[in-house]
């Protein structure tokens, strides 16, 4: 026999309940002979986490029961290919079922051709009893590889408490070899025992301890908090000892001779203080970039605080449906950051400029979204988004996103929006001098993401398993951790990074921040290609256009909060470093 558990199961999402876009499915009280139902999810190969198929795709039999509860589908469920389609199997609360046929396949040549094809590329399929994921295998083949065999008994083992339903276990039996033109029978039986499984731990046997809290995982967290030591002390040094001479430098002339010998050099960052607060190049997309980064690290902070507090792991498609209404409630947060910032850039066009802030990050996402679904549709897979959970992304764009964002916008303009810079900005640009090709912004550009992605690969590993894998991610705090890590690093990195540009005389620092610290996304997402060829076992179009899109809008993503991290960590060091020395 061959024994399989789950993966993933679902609780409440409350805050999409007061959004009115899912409903819960599922009960959690049961009594004595009430109808319990047993939902088939989708099939697929093992491999291939998200390449999954409707179940009845395969040429299984229904059983003989047809009248259900109705069942809502969420929005996270839709995005993420879940198909629940009722088993028609008959299964009542603590009411015990010996092995009991409920169907026969007409096994011709076709359906038997399905059956070895699903066979070869390991197929399994999941089911759902009260919310409660189970995993089985559809077949195997013998030694050789010429016999296929079909597994026609589930056994079902349900555990309950009370009266709720808290384990579920599938032993799979009955092995049948596949031959043309023959009538094989499915069976079922189900078996209640009493478990000592609270309900609220009902969920712990689907998580794996040893492999997210390793010593590796463990070892990661210590390695990037000394590295957060180290930087916060180097950054403390340059702005306690080094920016201490600049100022002496600076208000004593006559020392300035011995100064410059100390410190190594004939120039400084004074020298660019009529143009250190010019507006940057291009500074519609950029203020653009600047609000949506904000705005992404709103939705991962408070996502992970929420995934903490709720336990978003135990719900099929919360986590999604979680972030879509967060990133759509956090909407003022992208028109506050990029209004304001494109206001105090002498910005005219702020209504352009709000509609791209506002659908930058959305045009992104649902642009690679709608390549796939592509893929998806040709292949047949529950993956392909309906055209109805189209439209429902669309009006939340339209009627949520974009008035938020509006209203957002308004107040950073009308609040925030004045250039009150502590240096006045030249009419003339000054002109960059030579300086050594190590100071170039493209060379510094391609160097800061390292440290920061230094801090954070070790996470990525258990992040990429989690969701390329069979593997529930659940410690949040490590994530948490790992977030203020990685920003700690990142903004530290820009700041050094930005003294030695305005060092060199190099006003250029807007850019230069911003694309340093998303520099980390370029690196994070070269590690994806290492991650697939050597750690996963994908195979085929539709899998490799899924993890290759959706990784590249996972990166982008990453990197213009980062970006954005890092431009206001050094904006704030920028104009404290120039507020406090004297200009003539």
């Amino acid at each position: 026999p061959y024994s399989i558990y789950g993966d993933m199961a679902s609780a409440e999402v409350r805050a999409f309940i007061l959004l009115a876009l899912c409903c819960c499915q599922g009960s959690e009280y049961y009594t004595d002979k009430e109808e319990v139902v047993l939902w088939m999810n989708t099939v697929g190969p093992y491999h291939n986490r998200q390449e999954t198929y409707k179940y009845f795709s395969l040429p299984f039999c229904v059983g003989t029961k047809k009248t259900i509860s109705h069942y809502h589908e969420t929005l996270g469920e839709a995005l993420q290919g879940v198909e629940l389609e009722f088993s028609g199997l008959d299964i009542k609360f603590k009411d015990e079922v010996m092995q009991t046929t409920y169907c026969e396949i007409e096994l011709d040549k076709a359906k038997r051709d399905a059956f070895v094809y699903a066979i070869k590329n390991h197929y399994w399929y999941q089911m759902y009893i009260d919310d409660l994921p189970i995993w089985g295998i559809v077949g195997e083949a013998d030694e050789n590889g010429e016999d296929h065999y079909l597994w026609t008994y589930k056994k079902l083992e349900i555990g309950f408490n009370g009266n709720r339903i808290v384990d579920v276990n599938l032993t799979s039996e009955g092995k049948v070899k596949l031959v043309p033109n023959t009538r094989i029978a499915m069976s079922y039986s189900v078996k209640w025992k009493k478990s000592d499984v609270k309900f609220e731990d009902r969920f712990d046997k689907y998580l794996d301890p040893s492999f997210f809290q390793h010593r590796i995982h463990w070892f990661s967290i210590f390695n990037s908090f000394m590295m957060v030591i180290f930087l916060v002390g180097l950054v403390s040094m340059i702005l306690m000892r080094t920016l201490r001479k600049d100022y002496a430098r600076y208000s004593k002339e006559e020392e300035m001779d011995d100064m410059d010998r100390d410190l190594g050099d004939e120039y400084g960052w004074k020298q660019v203080h009529g143009d250190v607060f010019r507006p940057s190049s291009h500074p519609m997309i950029f203020s653009s970039l600047i609000g949506s980064g904000c705005q992404i690290f709103s939705v991962s902070f408070i996502v992970i605080v929420v995934a903490m507090i709720e336990d978003l792991y135990t719900e099929r498609g919360s986590m999604l449906s979680t972030a879509i209404f967060v990133y759509a409630a956090t909407s003022p947060v992208n028109g506050y950051f990029g209004g304001s910032l494109y206001a105090k850039q002498g910005g005219r066009r702020w209504i352009k400029q709000m509609f791209i802030g506002a659908f930058l990050i959305p045009a992104m996402v649902c642009g690679t979204a709608f390549f796939i679904n592509f893929i998806a549709m040709y292949y047949h897979a529950s993956r392909a988004i309906p055209f109805g959970t189209m439209v429902a992304v669309c009006c939340i764009c339209l009627f949520v996103i974009l008035p938020l964002n509006l209203v957002g916008t308004i107040l950073g303009r009308n609040l925030s929006g004045q250039p009150n810079f502590p240096c006045r900005v030249n009419a003339v640009p000054r002109p960059i001098p030579e300086k050594k090709w190590f100071m170039e912004p493209a060379v510094i550009v391609c160097l800061g993401g390292i440290l920061p992605f230094g801090s954070i690969f070790i996470e990525m590993y258990f992040i990429f398993t989690s969701f390329w894998a069979y593997k529930i991610y659940y410690v949040y705090g490590f994530m948490m951790l790992v977030l203020v890590i990685l920003c700690i690093v990142t903004v530290c990195v820009t700041i050094v990074c930005t003294y030695f540009l305005l060092n060199a005389e190099d006003y250029r620092w807007q850019w230069t921040s911003f694309l340093s610290a998303a520099s980390t996304a370029v690196y994070v997402y070269m590690y994806s290609f290492y991650y697939y060829f050597f750690k996963t076992k994908m195979y085929g179009l539709f899998q490799t256009s899924f993890y290759f899109g959706y990784m590249a809008v996972f990166s982008t993503s990453l990197g213009i909060m980062c970006g954005a991290v890092g431009y206001v960590g050094t904006s704030a060091f920028v104009r404290k470093i120039y507020t406090n020395v004297k200009i003539d």
